[in-house]
Order: structure tokens, then C-alpha cells, then sequence
């Protein structure tokens, strides 16, 4: 078959108790112009134009366990024995041109469903760069995130509004102004917040923005806030409009529940950077043999036109190694096809403790460190928990060690008697 078509390429893991370019040719055909079966419409001049090629088959250890059960294969008398391989598979651009979701109906579509596969997972994808440029793509990434804020050359400190839910718009308001005070970079909405009947979100708006704008004011630059427009589309677009008329910087959303579609949409429009909250990424990732890598996961957000992206935390309350967090976070940083590389956000259990080893891991400033318990609940106040944050990072930077910084730094030296043993 010529490969003088343009192709772009996407690898996976796979486990088949078939032989693997058995299963790599079902793949490939399923997920182009074949089927189950022959058929009599796809001739070879098709196959030429509009058939996907296997062009890399990696051989990895069989296991005596299928990950995932299989009807299919205990219908065909599979064996007992389950092999596994990394495959990698070319599609002809012309199948998919700039359409993000027939992108991932063909990449991530009913090759999840097949009979022949016990284990499947999407781990990379890579296109030509004229291809990428088709999509909307990031409209900010880091440096426009970074000349937004007023924050340069080092990480961007934020927040989480906390408590998550219950609070009422001035409640909001409150806090956001004891954090603005404290010279904070960036503040964020809960993913569980977004326009409740007790804070409807034209009402958290209209309270947290002049908040804002005083602060920004007395700092020169203004701090971020995220605001949660997760909805519809024709809500999303209405909210950010909002958000933008009233000064704001910044708008997040709950990137798995909308939809890349509504999200690419929304970019279209947009003139604030998104904020990409991946709430619900687990079910996509956690089972090793299925899903998506968040190598993978990152670049089709990043085609969508994401500006900022959670990659988790280190030594965080949920269940990643720190080495996974660490590499979704550079991901975000890697060249891919020309597209702009977006802002890795750290959450979840995070507190100035784990700036040196965020720092020496990743290699880079360019990062949002969020901090919710580990601002809000500092012995010495929220203010004190923002210093702590910054201090931390100073430490990290300069090569010191947080115990010898903590002696002249009083808010780091808190930070480490109320979190350093958890």
C-alpha cells in the first residue's frame, strides 16, 4: 500500500489471546474502511485511499489471565494464554480531516468493543503539523495564561474555594478577598460548583469580580479566577461573555462532561483562557490494560484548544504514583505537531512540602500549584499559607532545603509543623 497518502499514527497497548498481527489487522480494518468480513465495496483502490495500515508491531510478556473478559473469544475457543504488544497504526488523514470527533471514534472508537482484544489501550497519537493546525488548538497555553495573570518566572500559587459547595455568593466573595490579599496568583471554582439555585452563577459573579478588580488595583496585576461556566453550550458561551464583560481572566470547565466538541466550540469563541478540569478521568485510565495514557488524553485536549490541564498531585489523596504525575505533567510541556504546549495544574492534598521535589522532577517553572487545605488550612491564617506556598518554591529554586528556609521564613515553618508528617 503507498504511503505517499497523509497519515497521522496512533499506538496502543494491546492483549489477544490471537496472534498479534491477526488482531493488529482487525484494528486497523475496523477502524478504517473493513469489517469482519470481506466485502465486495472495498476494493483495492478503496484500500489505497482509505485503509489503515499496521506499521509497527512490538512484542511485550503473555500472561495466563485475561485482563478484560471476553465472550467473543470464549465463543471462538480462544487459548489460554494471552499475548500482548504494543501496535502501531496509520490513518489516512482524508478519513478524518478536522472533525475531533470522528478523530476519536477512529483512534478511540469501537476498538474498545472488540471481541478479539482482552486489554486495549490508546497510549500516543502523533500527526503531521499542517494537520494539527486544523484544529482550533490552545488560543493561550502558558505564556498566555502567565501574561494574563502577571506572573513570570516562577510557578503560578493558587487555591481552591473551600468549602466545594454551600457557600453563598458573598460567603465567596469573603474568601476571595482574604485570598486576594494575600497576593495570590490564582483561584479556582470546584468542579461541584457551578450555578446552584442558593449561588446562582450570575450572582457569584457580580460578588467575586469587584473583589477582584480592588485587589488588582492594589497588586497591578490581576489575580485569576476560574470561574466554573460548565453547561450547555449555549451556557458555556453566555458565561464566558459574562465572565469577560466583567473583567475576569480566566473560565474553567469540566472538559470530560461536555464534551471535546462543546469545548473546541466554545474555543472558537472564546477571548479568556480555559482552565481544564478532568474530573471523572480515573474511570478513562486507572485499569492499566484500558483507556487512554494521559500522553494520549493531553494531545486531543490540547487539538480541542485547552489552555491549562490537571495532571493530579505528588504524594496527593488520590491513587497515581507520583512518577505518572510527573510524566502527565511534562507531557503537557512536550512538542506535538506544532500545537502549543498548556499549563500542567497540580491539586489534590498539595502544600509547600512538595515544591522540591515538583521542582527537581519536573525540571520547570512553568506550572500552576494548587493548594486548597494547604493554603486555607495554615496554622497562621490564609495569608500565611500563601507565603508558605511561595517560600516553599523559593527554597526549591534556590537549592535549599525547606527545614534550613523554614528558620527564616515563619510561614514555611508552619506549613511544616501542621503538614510535614502527613
Amino acid at each position: 500500500m503507498s504511503t505517499q497518502r497523509s497519515e497521522f499514527t496512533a499506538r496502543y497497548l494491546v492483549e489477544s489471546s490471537l496472534p498479534m498481527e491477526r488482531v493488529a489487522e482487525t484494528i486497523a480494518g475496523e477502524q478504517s474502511s473493513g469489517t469482519f468480513m470481506a466485502l465486495p465495496g472495498e476494493t483495492d483502490e478503496l484500500k489505497q485511499r482509505s485503509r489503515a495500515r499496521v506499521t509497527r508491531i512490538v512484542e511485550l510478556e503473555s500472561v495466563t489471565e485475561p485482563s478484560l473478559r471476553s465472550a467473543f473469544l470464549q465463543r471462538h475457543g480462544g487459548s489460554d494464554n494471552f499475548n500482548r504488544a504494543e501496535i502501531e497504526i496509520a490513518f489516512p488523514v482524508d478519513n478524518v480531516g478536522a472533525n475531533i470527533s470522528t478523530l476519536l471514534a477512529t483512534v478511540a472508537g469501537n476498538l474498545f468493543e472488540l471481541g478479539e482484544v482482552t486489554g486495549l489501550r490508546l497510549l500516543d497519537i502523533d500527526m503531521p503539523s499542517d494537520y494539527a493546525k486544523r484544529f482550533s488548538g490552545p488560543k493561550f497555553g502558558i505564556q498566555g495564561t502567565r501574561l494574563m495573570a502577571g506572573v513570570h518566572g516562577r510557578p503560578m500559587i493558587g487555591t481552591i474555594i473551600k468549602p466545594s459547595i454551600g457557600l453563598s455568593p458573598q460567603q465567596t466573595a469573603e474568601i476571595v478577598d482574604s485570598l486576594c490579599a494575600a497576593d495570590i496568583d490564582f483561584i479556582k471554582d470546584d468542579e461541584l460548583m457551578a450555578d446552584p439555585p442558593y449561588a446562582p452563577f450570575d450572582e457569584r459573579l457580580k460578588a467575586v469580580m469587584p473583589v477582584i478588580q480592588k485587589h488588582a488595583d492594589r497588586m497591578g496585576r490581576k489575580p485569576m479566577y476560574a470561574i466554573n461556566i460548565s453547561g450547555s453550550i449555549d451556557e458555556m458561551l453566555s458565561r464566558h461573555d459574562a465572565v469577560l464583560a466583567a473583567g475576569g481572566t480566566c473560565v474553567m470547565v469540566s472538559v470530560n462532561w461536555v464534551g471535546f466538541s462543546a469545548v473546541e466550540h466554545l474555543r472558537r469563541q472564546t477571548q479568556l483562557p480555559i482552565h481544564a478540569h478532568r474530573n471523572g478521568w480515573g474511570a478513562l485510565t486507572r485499569h492499566p490494560q484500558l483507556g487512554f495514557s494521559f500522553t494520549a488524553y493531553q494531545k486531543i485536549w490540547r487539538l480541542a484548544g485547552i489552555d491549562q490541564l490537571h495532571v493530579n498531585g505528588i504524594r496527593s489523596k488520590f491513587w497515581e504514583p507520583d512518577d505518572s504525575v510527573i510524566a502527565s505533567a511534562k507531557s503537557c510541556h512536550t512538542d506535538f505537531a506544532g500545537v502549543q504546549p498548556v499549563m500542567p495544574v497540580f491539586s489534590s492534598g498539595q502544600w509547600a512540602g512538595q515544591a522540591p521535589d515538583l521542582f527537581q522532577k519536573l525540571g520547570s517553572t512553568d506550572l500552576m500549584h494548587l493548594a486548597g487545605g494547604g493554603i486555607i488550612g495554615h496554622p497562621g491564617g490564609i495569608a500565611a499559607g500563601v507565603m508558605s506556598m511561595r517560600e516553599g518554591w523559593e527554597a526549591a529554586i534556590s537549592g535549599v532545603s525547606l527545614e534550613s528556609y523554614a528558620h527564616s521564613h515563619p510561614s514555611l515553618q508552619g506549613a511544616l509543623a501542621q503538614f510535614g508528617a502527613a
